[in-house]
């Protein structure tokens, strides 16, 4: 099931929603998608798949999240922490739970170092492979950000490549998310 994202008056640009489709970038946006295999077969997916929707994948990062559910939904605010010192407010804007996809994106909200979207989503192939994909579009908002260029660019790719290396860890090592 797919629920639709909430009202996009308080995000910091227009195309709220955009990273379902993977191949959307807004112009003047800089587009990442990051593709990482995980595993295989539907236990895998199941792992991956409530470690995304239940933060345990940001959380097992070592980033600081404070969120306002326990579970990704449209509306929820989020706000992710880098090196404690760097705050990053988002809100939920979609979430998807299919039996072979499920995953959230979150918006920027005002404060954020960047402008733009982020989605999360596990997919399992027709063969029974298990993938994660990062999936945004993003232009800087802050000074230091701006400053960085294309550092700050190689930052938001490692850091999905991350994502993908935290997820695979979590949905192949045998144990539940979050034990």
């Amino acid at each position: 099931m797919t629920v639709p994202h909430p009202d996009p008056k308080d995000f910091t640009y227009a195309d709220v929603g955009a990273t379902r489709d993977e191949g959307f970038c807004p112009p003047g946006f800089h587009p990442m998608n990051v593709r990482t295999r995980l595993g295989e077969g539907e236990e895998v997916f199941r792992r991956a798949s409530e470690a995304v929707l239940t933060w345990e994948m940001h959380r097992s990062m070592g980033v600081g999240l404070d969120a306002g559910a326990d579970r990704a939904a449209p509306g929820v605010d989020v706000t992710v922490t880098l090196a404690g010192v760097i705050k990053a407010p988002c809100r939920v804007v979609w979430t998807v739970e299919e039996p072979r996809r499920a995953g959230w994106a979150y918006g920027t909200l005002p404060g954020h170092p960047e402008i733009g979207e982020e989605s999360f989503v596990v997919d399992r192939t027709g063969d029974g492979t298990v993938w994660l994909t990062v999936n945004a579009f993003s232009r800087p908002a802050k000074w230091y950000a701006k400053a960085g260029g294309p550092a700050t660019r190689g930052f938001q790719h490692a850091y999905a490549r991350r994502c993908g290396n935290v997820l695979r860890n979590l949905s192949t090592q045998g144990g539940e998310p979050g034990a």
